[in-house]
């Protein structure tokens, strides 16, 4: 007995079924790609009835359906040993995660997550097209905002509500490939996002962020640039917020304060910068007096490029964070040591200054030109000598004695020395009578023991005002105990 089967266009094979609802399928996710990445991610958690995230390593969860999923499904990127039942596929840089209905096929869910993976890596590449145009606008643009062209970045970027900045400067071994990462996390657009627009790009070799809001940033960008920080070996300074019109100040100040990043810091703000937890402690009354008596011949110009010039630690990093040539700022800086009739490389000038510059009322306009016509002596007070007893209080001794009373005296006294010769090792090894590789090592003993960065000058401000609050009248590089000619002994 035989079967007859029927041929011709009529006929249904076995497959057909399954073919096409492959075929819808595709068809579904083809149609959802071409709208956005958003809703192609969604329309492949419909298909297997459950969610879908697309986890960046960076960013975390770039699109998600449910929301909720989101930390489930940048978990499971970062842990798929703990996420058996997940079904993962890279895709544009990113990894496509499936937490699919157990119901369904494992044949079925597969073909979902190949195609969306695939799709996901069409839109990638088209975006990596038009990649590079748009990098070079956001620098452009950048450059602007730095010349002080506000109005026209902000009808460019259609964001003309936004009033203020958060700027971020950042630099490392490999800042091509960490800008394309954060370009890819922040996936900034011109249209702005949230309240806010984010430039991101290359200027004269370092990795330069703007954001651009309404007064405070939501701490997203901040969030990112950390990670990539952290991931590609990066240090920035971060200045901000701080209005539009002010970003050129913002610019210098994120350089001045990236000179004080380190492995353990990758990114310090601008404000916690020479900002001596001293000065909050100092007696107001005579403190402000003081600074702003200090002060007084500065304009606020003046008192910007003396900050940075004390931040930075010396004239050719203020002019790196300035923008100036070294020539320019040098002049710059000996008509503000005229001004002061004061000398600028003395460590205790330079600690006093500091804070004389984070008193309440600096920049307040308070005591420019007060006083014209008057004997110089009437109206300002010496850089050289805070007021009197200004540092003899508990509450300064008490500072004082948490940050350097744990050293001992040798390297107290090696320490206060080094500073003395402006952070210079030979020197202050000759006055020692010791060898400079001895006084480098007492050094590292000290910042260890400290937890500080001796590199910062900020820091040195800080560590010279402590020792001389904590002084003792052994405090002297005669009485460093030795034995047997430069032999150091131990007390």
């Amino acid at each position: 007995m035989s079967t007859t089967h029927p041929t011709g266009p009529d006929a249904a094979g076995p497959g057909d079924s399954s073919r096409t609802v492959r075929e819808a399928m595709a068809d579904r996710l083809l149609r959802a790609a071409t709208r956005s990445g958003a809703q192609l991610v969604s329309e492949a958690a419909v298909l297997v009835q459950g969610a879908a995230v697309l986890a960046d390593p960076i960013a975390g969860a770039v699109y998600s359906t449910p929301a909720t999923a989101a930390a489930d499904g940048v978990h499971a990127a970062a842990h798929p040993q703990d996420h058996p039942h997940h079904v993962q596929r890279p895709a544009a840089g990113a990894v496509l995660v499936l937490h699919p209905a157990p119901t369904l096929p494992a044949e079925h869910v597969g073909l979902v997550a190949t195609t969306t993976a695939a799709l996901l890596e069409v839109r990638g590449q088209r975006a990596a097209e038009l990649r590079a145009e748009q990098m070079r606008l956001h620098s452009t643009l950048l450059r602007l905002l730095l010349a002080g062209h506000t109005t026209s970045v902000t009808d460019t970027v259609r964001a003309g509500g936004l009033t203020h900045v958060t700027l971020y400067r950042l630099t490392g071994p490999d800042i091509p490939t960490a800008h394309q990462v954060l370009w890819r996390a922040v996936r900034p657009s011109l249209a702005g996002h949230g309240g806010a627009c984010a430039l991101i790009g290359e200027v004269d070799g370092e990795l330069l962020v703007a954001e651009l809001h309404h007064g405070s940033d939501d701490g997203r960008v901040l969030r990112l640039v950390s990670r990539v920080s952290e991931r590609h070996d990066l240090l920035a300074g971060l200045a901000g917020p701080l209005p539009l019109a002010e970003t050129p100040t913002a610019h210098a100040d994120a350089a001045a304060a990236r000179h004080s990043a380190t492995p353990a810091h990758r990114i310090v703000p601008a404000d916690a910068v020479g900002t001596p937890q001293l000065a909050r402690l100092l007696p107001p009354g005579p403190y402000t007096a003081w600074a702003r008596s200090v002060l007084s011949p500065l304009t606020p110009d003046h008192r910007h490029l003396l900050l940075v010039r004390l931040r930075t630690g010396s004239a050719p990093r203020a002019a790196t964070a300035l923008g100036l040539s070294p020539g320019t700022v040098r002049t710059r800086l000996r008509g503000v040591a005229a001004l002061l009739d004061t000398d600028l490389d003395d460590i205790t000038v330079q600690a006093h200054l500091l804070l004389a510059l984070r008193a309440p009322t600096r920049g307040d306009g308070q005591g420019e030109g007060e006083g014209e016509g008057r004997p110089k002596s009437d109206r300002q007070a010496r850089p050289e000598a805070l007021p009197s007893g200004i540092l003899d209080t508990d509450a300064a001794r008490t500072w004082a004695v948490g940050l350097v009373g744990g050293l001992e005296p040798h390297l107290r006294i090696a320490l206060a020395c080094w500073l003395r010769h402006h952070a210079r090792t030979a020197p202050a090894a000759t006055e020692l009578h010791v060898h400079r590789t001895t006084l480098t090592t007492w050094l590292i003993r000290c910042a260890e023991r400290l937890g500080q960065n001796l590199a910062d000058a900020a820091v040195r401000a800080e560590l010279h005002l402590a020792l001389e609050a904590t002084a003792k009248d052994g405090d002297d590089p005669r009485a460093l105990p030795r034995r047997g000619g430069r032999t150091y002994r131990r007390l």
